[in-house]
């Protein structure tokens, strides 16, 4: 009987060995066979996700798959979304894969200049984000946002954000307003003494101003400073982005006198001041500049047709580069 008993243990031993063996084999062998996607949708049973990978060849078994998660006490530390099984991949580093959550993200860049309009179309464009504010209005966004008393021009911060799949169009804007409010607060708080602004928010004008009116980062504290002096004797700033933006959709590419002449409330030829609201997404750079203006006596400038520009003091000099740089007659 003893003997009986040591044969029994012995294959008992033999067995749970082999099982161990076999268990050790499957969880960290290399499965993948060659590079896959797997998506992981919301509220995805572990069990149903083992099927899965293990209809599609991705593993071998997928109950050792479900016994190493039971093991290590991850079948409901999963997460959602959009992963890159790499060939050669273990059971062990697929499971570690989906609970760290590293999953494949996409850029999607808002560029420095660009108007909400703009902003929106790319969002609807991106067909990997799920989109919940396309029928929506510009104010019904921004009530959506928490701040209706808000136009939504220029309070969203240029830069590129990246998104995983199931992430929707609001997380995107959400993250593009905070980030300008915190950006604006912080340029705000260190902004030079005596500057003709009532608020913030006209700062935040004048820096999309800057913004649109040239593309070189060293010109913008210039080109700041030529609009601050004439806010501060009551000169019209008389800029061609401005008349632009309040010609919406009927601006086809180029701007006439009787543009310039027909008045809007953001043409700053025909009315005073600041418009009413920014006219595109300002960059860091510009809203720098628009708090940090260069200290210049120039009152004009004009384009030189490379990307930079002309300042002049007098409306003379200033007719002259006109002369020489637009009209093409010296």
């Amino acid at each position: 009987m003893l003997k009986r008993i040591k044969k029994i243990m012995k294959i008992g031993l033999v067995l749970s060995l082999t099982l161990i063996i076999y268990l050790f084999w499957s969880w960290f062998s290399p499965q993948v066979e060659k590079d896959t996607v797997v998506i992981i949708e919301q509220g995805s049973s572990f069990r149903k996700l083992a099927r899965s990978l293990d209809n599609k060849g991705i593993i071998t078994q997928f109950r050792t798959f479900i016994m190493l998660a039971q093991v290590r006490g991850d079948t409901r530390n999963i997460h959602m979304g959009e992963y890159n099984l790499k060939k050669g991949m273990s059971q062990s580093e697929i499971l570690s894969l989906f609970v760290s959550g590293r999953v494949i993200t996409y850029p999607l860049t808002l560029l420095e200049g660009w108007n909400f309009s703009q902003f929106r179309e790319i969002l609807k464009k991106s067909s990997k984000l799920k989109q919940t504010v396309a029928g929506l209005s510009n104010q019904e966004i921004m009530a959506k946002l928490g701040r209706n008393d808000l136009h939504p021009e220029g309070y969203f911060y240029p830069d590129t954000y990246f998104y995983s799949t199931g992430s929707t169009d609001f997380t995107i804007l959400k993250n593009a307003f905070k980030k300008m409010q915190s950006r604006l607060d912080q340029q705000w708080q260190s902004r030079e003494k005596g500057l003709p602004y009532k608020s913030k928010y006209e700062a935040l004008i004048m820096a999309s101003i800057v913004e649109k009116e040239t593309g070189q980062a060293s010109e913008r504290p210039i080109i700041a400073g030529v609009f601050i002096n004439r806010l501060r004797i009551g000169m019209r700033l008389q800029t061609d982005p401005t008349v632009i933006y309040g010609m919406g959709n009927s601006f086809k590419g180029n701007i006439r006198k009787k543009d310039l002449r027909k008045d809007t409330p953001y043409n700053t030829y025909t009315r005073g001041g600041l418009p009413p609201t920014p006219i595109a997404m300002p960059g860091d750079d510009a809203i720098y500049a628009a708090l940090h203006p260069a200290k210049t006596d120039a009152l004009y400038f004009v384009a030189r047709g490379d990307g930079s520009h002309v300042f002049s003091k007098t409306l003379t000099d200033h007719n002259k580069a006109v002369r020489e740089f637009q009209l093409k007659k010296k």
